[in-house]
């Protein structure tokens, strides 16, 4: 399988990455990131990006069978239009831009347990929207991730 991750510098994309190495199922992975990352390995591509709202190498994007989609950051001090911003919009902006090239994609996002549209907390109607938006665009399948803790890895 070859798979688009996005994310690969932080913690949950950090841990992703190297699971996806690993894996005897996965051929190639290309890392979308601001920055070049420090991990090297012969499965391992990346594709430099400036500006996640508007990708310009949509080329060397195609004809990915998955995406792991694991930007973000937490709503602690924030402004809730910021944290939409960047949880809602840039994940359905990205999403649409990866969307007609990779007619076959598999789309994964990392959410988050407590997760409601129904919820109080509006971080959590937030990452609700994002999942609905994201399960209804159009991909062969959508997954939307909820992990409730994670554990940074001594590794890194």
């Amino acid at each position: 399988m070859d798979i688009v991750l996005f994310g690969a510098t932080g913690m949950v994309g950090d841990g992703v990455l190297r699971w996806l190495i690993a894996s005897p199922k996965v051929s190639r992975v290309v890392a979308v990131s601001r920055k070049p990352l420090s991990l090297q390995h012969s499965k391992l591509g990346t594709v430099i990006e400036a500006d996640m709202f508007h990708l310009k190498h949509l080329g060397e994007l195609r004809y990915f069978d998955a995406c792991f989609f694991c930007l973000g950051s937490s709503s602690v001090g924030m402004s809730p239009e910021d944290y939409r911003r960047l949880t809602y919009d840039l994940t359905i902006t990205v999403a649409a831009q990866l969307l007609p090239g990779n007619p076959r994609m598999v789309f994964e996002y990392i959410s988050g347990e407590g997760t409601s549209a129904k919820s109080r907390q509006r971080w959590a109607q937030v990452k609700a929207e994002t999942e609905t938006a994201l399960l209804s665009m159009g991909f062969r399948d959508a997954y939307a991730l909820r992990p409730g803790f994670i554990q940074r890895s001594e590794e890194r």
